[in-house]
């Protein structure tokens, strides 16, 4: 009866899964699609502690379960409470990675015990120690990929490119399957060492791996880790025999998969130039005032700047990273419901890879209740632009960058853009004239259309709110 109730748990769990996913899809019911999910999980959770047992046992080390799992979210709260939404890109890596680790760590007991049950010789066991070798490489890699990932969006570590780097991740990769090989078909007489050589070397590629890519590839990277994570959970379902386990890891690798494949489609570019092209990847940047001096920018005032906005007809809002670094959302949003009351059409271009991580642009407008529908896709923002009277860019750079169309040596050379330079006026906001995250210089700066506002987004917009409203 027990297994009966268990079985009907893990379907709950399944179920809701594969809901809060479908929610997901969508920014109206994301929020809750998240719930559902976690509902699910909290179910599973407690039916395997309470109602799972193997051979007339059940799992019992209640205190040790229960205060790892009050740690767990004890931390997870709090950390989750105090992130900024700027540092929500690395905190996204950092999970993921612990999600990779935790793989790797089941991978790494259930072959102790495979070792100890089977006294050393693993012939009879290939299937199962095929699944641990896929947990413990995918995991790792996933685990170390996702640390050097937190570490590059929070800027503590850089990109680093150096001749033969491609060859030697190819090398590293082909040494861990030669090991891996050799574990399964020529039973060595010390499997440990094999094993654990494996695990250190998935790491160092996991770190390698990830190193030389920057740029506006670290979301495609971000997404391609976290399937990585679900195929490492998904082993760790085949080990257990857990059908919740396995849906969990499927239903993460097949998601992160298809959002890596349809980011890959947005930039127009193949996983493989992406792994290997590396957009802003050891590109030195150029200085203040760019490396190619293509003349002087022309500036504009906050004044000139709500005289243009507020007798607009139409005006779309193109968000970056730097709105994010500001914290400029909320101020956004209130610019948006001022030029509406005064009859002005407002709507949002968001780009599939502004900012750092998947869906950056869309978590940032959302926490400040900019309504769903006025975030237009990259395709349809493009349609419109032609009749659009203003497009004020709020600190995006290479998403916006004309180089991508007419420059065949940019490296950001072929990714699609948003077609700013078609509207009647446009309207950079930045700090300064410094480069993007891709390290090159934007050649829309410099066009006769543009207009820079140079200062902090939150600052420039809580003035230029002022302004109008002063009209």
């Amino acid at each position: 009866m027990e297994l009966s109730i268990l079985t009907f748990c893990y379907l709950i769990a399944s179920v809701t899964f594969i809901l809060g996913l479908k929610m997901l899809s969508n920014p109206a019911t994301a929020r809750k699609g998240n719930l559902v999910a976690a509902a699910g999980m909290t179910i599973a959770i407690i039916g395997t502690i309470f109602l799972y047992e193997e051979e007339g046992v059940k799992l019992g080390n209640y205190g040790w379960i229960f205060g790892g799992i009050a740690i767990g979210a004890i931390v997870g709260t709090l950390a989750a409470k105090k992130v900024k939404m700027t540092a929500m890109p690395e905190m996204v890596s950092m999970f993921n990675g612990m999600g990779g680790a935790c793989a790797a760590l089941i991978s790494i007991v259930e072959f102790n015990h495979l070792v100890h049950e089977a006294d050393g010789d693993l012939s009879s066991h290939i299937p199962t120690l095929l699944i641990i070798l896929l947990g413990l490489i995918i995991g790792s890699v996933s685990f170390a990929g996702s640390m050097i990932a937190w570490g590059k969006l929070n800027g503590k570590i850089k990109d680093i490119v150096f001749p033969g780097q491609h060859l030697l991740n190819i090398g590293l990769l082909l040494v861990i399957l030669a090991l891996a090989v050799y574990l399964m078909g020529w039973a060595p007489a010390n499997p440990s060492v094999i094993f654990y050589a494996i695990f250190a070397i998935s790491i160092l590629y996991g770190v390698f791996f990830v190193m030389p890519i920057g740029g506006a590839d670290m979301p495609v990277v971000i997404s391609l880790l976290n399937s990585f994570t679900g195929v490492a959970a998904a082993c760790g379902g085949f080990l257990y025999d857990n059908k919740v386990m396995l849906t969990g890891g499927i239903l993460v690798g097949a998601a992160g998969t298809l959002l890596t494949i349809l980011m890959c489609k947005a930039m127009n570019r193949s996983l493989t130039n992406v792994l290997i092209g590396s957009f802003g990847g050891g590109h030195k940047e150029a200085g203040p005032a760019g490396a190619k001096q293509q003349g002087s920018v022309k500036e504009i005032s906050l004044s000139d700047t709500a005289v243009v906005m507020a007798y607009a007809s139409k005006v779309y809002i193109v968000p970056g990273y730097g709105l994010a670094v500001a914290q400029a959302q909320h101020a956004c949003h209130e610019l948006e419901k001022l030029l509406e009351a005064k009859g002005v059409e407002v709507k949002y271009a968001i780009h599939p890879v502004a900012g750092r991580m998947p869906g950056h642009m869309n978590v940032l407008l959302a926490e400040a209740d900019v309504p769903y529908d006025k975030l237009q896709e990259m395709e349809h923002a493009n349609e419109e632009f032609a009749a659009t009277d203003v497009v004020l860019i709020l600190g995006a750079n290479d998403v916006v960058n004309p180089a991508a169309k007419t420059d065949p040596s940019s490296p950001i050379y072929g990714m699609p853009i948003l077609d700013v330079e078609l509207a009647k006026n446009v309207i950079v906001n930045k700090r300064s004239m410094k480069p993007g995250y891709a390290g090159i210089e934007n050649d829309l700066f410099f066009r006769p259309k543009t207009s820079m506002l140079f200062g902090d987004a939150k600052k420039v917009l809580q003035d230029l709110i002022a302004e109008i409203k002063n009209l």
